[in-house]
């Protein structure tokens, strides 16, 4: 890998951060998260890792995003001063669900060892 991926990874994350906050409107309650940017080694496409709280309301926010990715992807293609820009693809973050439920077995067994 070069160094020019986690660049790129780098750049991305910020730049979509900054575009998804202003521009697309969420479900009252709903937070969300750009967690991490994987570019792949062409910097043909990036999958982004959005992360929802609540969990339940991650289908509509995919849907919203999905909607959405074309319009958000023109913005990010305008403020970005690279050739080519990867094509976004959003994914579901499972590591922030896994550790979050980790910690909370955890938490569950300091409770349990306190009786």
């Amino acid at each position: 890998m070069t160094d020019r991926v986690p660049q790129v990874n780098n750049l991305i994350q910020k730049e979509l951060s900054k575009i998804i906050f202003r521009e697309v409107e969420f479900p009252l309650g709903v937070l969300v998260t750009l967690t991490r940017v994987d570019t792949s080694s062409n910097i043909i496409e990036s999958k982004v890792y959005v992360s929802v709280m609540p969990e339940s309301k991650a289908e509509e926010v995919f849907k919203l995003l999905n909607r959405q990715i074309y319009f958000i992807q023109q913005i990010l293609n305008k403020r970005l001063r690279m050739r080519p820009i990867p094509k976004i693809i959003f994914m579901a973050e499972k590591e922030t669900v896994r550790a979050g439920k980790v910690e909370e077995l955890l938490e569950n067994l300091k409770i349990k060892r306190k009786r």
